[in-house]
């Protein structure tokens, strides 16, 4: 009965490391936490570019992955992406910003 035990505790611990391992993230692929994290810093984003009334800018689509901001889509100056890109820097979580906004 007690190598039974082992076998079966062996087995948990085995199972236990495969599963932990496949949640890791990869250079390639965020995991859950930073998918999450990336998600957060998208939303505090766009919040902060619509409620600005300088941009005045619903066109510009915002993407995240491990901090780095995309910001794409439409603007109507150099001085609405510019203050685009400011507001993004400006959150919290942001390690820098890639700017593809084209203006219209």
């Amino acid at each position: 009965m007690k190598s039974f035990s082992k076998y079966l505790s062996a087995a948990i611990l085995a199972i236990t490391l495969v599963a932990a391992g496949g949640c890791a993230s990869s250079s390639k692929q965020a995991g859950t936490g930073e998918y999450i994290d990336d998600s957060v810093i998208t939303s505090k984003v766009k919040a902060a570019i619509l409620g600005d009334p300088a941009t005045k800018v619903a066109e510009i689509n915002v993407e995240t992955y491990k901090g780095v901001v995309q910001l794409s889509g439409f603007v109507t100056s150099q001085a609405s992406a510019n203050r685009a890109v400011e507001l993004a820097r400006g959150v919290s979580g942001v390690s820098s910003v890639r700017n593809d906004m084209r203006m219209k």
